[in-house]
């Protein structure tokens, strides 16, 4: 089955989880027996972004970015096969469809713009809703990367049959005492901290966030790029900016934490959540969101919107520490990339059928 797979998000400022999601399929499906997957990108000047190239063959459409987006949404042009040679399906990765007479299977993390259009800017929030509703007139099948997002695309006029759960994966992530070190000494850390990970951007809840470390009483170390909204207000509190940091990093920053905190208000998947697990960190998530989901029972949930509760949790979890590093490691074992690479070969077929 030849197989054409959208890679675009990979030359996007912050690609974020939908691009590493997309990496990291793609390497998985490859490695499977009957499937050939060639990317489709945009024309651009300048390379994929850094940590973010395609690892496997990709064609280039005329157009790229905000105006390939574009001419996909309106015109339905340039056609995925004008580029690749007679593929049997095209595999979106993100909600933006991309132009093709082909059956169309398509990953789709979260329409959170949907219950928060306030967490999008305006453009952002047409594109989605311009894409969602081509989504469900056209895609044979939408992979889901949670029950959550199922509920979500169910109330918002999908069809249920052709919806699947298809669930991320974690590369398993293990850091050894020397890279601890380093890291440590590199990133200047201090012997005990609170950790976050992900892009800067409203819906990732900061704010409430390092309003409830001085309950705590440890510093925040965040890690991650500036995606955009407001800026974090100062504060009187330790609070420390890494800014984008390389992706050997981050396992010795997960087993570097005390305790890892993402009290999202809303995600798609919460991919953080896994590969903190998987790192040997104690998780501190959402109570009523996809992490909860992920998270398997294994971290402290609380209300992102309560300030009280993020602090307690973070407390809890610091106490509960080698209980939640076991129970992480042991629910991110399970998660694997080729378990989520045998759901979507499935679907390729049902979608072909």
């Amino acid at each position: 089955m030849r197989v054409a797979y959208t890679l675009e998000q990979c030359w996007h400022r912050v690609p974020g989880g939908t691009g590493t999601a997309a990496l990291q399929m793609a390497t998985a499906i490859s490695a499977r027996d009957g499937v050939e997957l060639v990317g489709v990108v945009g024309r651009h000047r300048h390379p994929a972004t850094a940590g973010f190239a395609p690892t496997i063959e990709t064609k280039v459409l005329p157009v790229g970015g905000p105006i390939l987006y574009e001419t996909w949404l309106r015109f339905g042009w340039p056609l995925v096969e004008s580029v690749v040679e007679s593929p049997d399906i095209v595999h979106a990765t993100t909600i933006i469809p991309p132009a093709t007479k082909k059956p169309l299977v398509v990953t789709l993390h979260d329409i959170a713009f949907v219950r928060h259009p306030e967490f999008f800017t305006d453009r952002g929030n047409k594109v989605f809703n311009r894409s969602m509703r081509i989504l469900r007139e056209r895609a044979p099948l939408v992979l889901c990367s949670s029950t959550a997002t199922i509920d979500d695309c169910v109330a918002n006029g999908f069809d249920k049959s052709r919806l699947r759960h298809v669930p991320l994966g974690v590369a398993p992530l293990h850091a050894t005492d020397a890279d601890v070190a380093r890291v440590r000494t590199a990133h200047s850390l201090p012997d005990e901290f609170v950790l976050f990970v992900g892009t800067a951007e409203p819906r990732k809840n900061l704010q409430r966030l390092i309003e409830a470390m001085p309950g705590v009483g440890l510093p925040l170390v965040i890690v991650g790029m500036k995606g955009w909204g407001d800026e974090v207000p100062p504060t009187g509190h330790d609070v420390r900016f890494t800014g984008f940091v390389p992706a050997g990093d981050l396992a010795a920053l997960y087993a570097s934490c005390t305790v890892f905190a993402y009290p999202s208000v809303l995600e798609g998947f919460g991919m953080p959540v896994l590969e903190a697990m998987s790192a040997g960190a104690a998780v501190v998530t959402s109570r009523g969101t996809s992490t909860e989901e992920v998270a398997g029972g294994a971290a402290v949930l609380v209300d992102p919107m309560d300030v009280a509760s993020i602090a307690d949790g973070i407390i809890d979890a610091r106490n509960r520490r080698d209980e939640l590093v076991a129970a992480g490691r042991a629910r991110a074992a399970q998660m694997t990339w080729a378990r989520t690479a045998e759901h979507v070969v499935s679907a390729y077929a049902e979608a072909t059928r």
